[in-house]
């Protein structure tokens, strides 16, 4: 991974973490549902830009050295399997 993307993602993270304890909390002070909810929006949301950098880096490393060493089967696998998995969030 590289570094600039390892240090967002491992700020993101932490960021998130967080939301989650205030998430925690929300539920156990039995908060109005409408703010538990925008709060765990909030946190996907969160999460679905922790997964575009990793998918971004992942992209512009492992599968570029997969099709400029020969391996386009493999690096179009993988990017299919990454577009499936992206369908079924939606």
């Amino acid at each position: 991974m590289k570094t600039e993307v390892k240090k967002k993602v491992l700020r993101r993270l932490s960021l998130i973490r967080g939301q989650l304890n205030g998430l925690t909390k929300m539920v156990d002070a039995e908060r109005y549902c409408v703010d538990i909810i925008t709060q765990s929006s909030a946190v996907k949301e969160a999460l679905s830009g922790v997964e575009d950098l990793i998918l971004q880096n992942h992209l512009e490393t492992h599968v570029l050295h997969q099709m400029k060493t020969g391996r386009e089967k493999k690096a179009t696998a993988e990017i299919l399997k990454l577009y499936k998995l992206a369908q079924k969030k939606k």
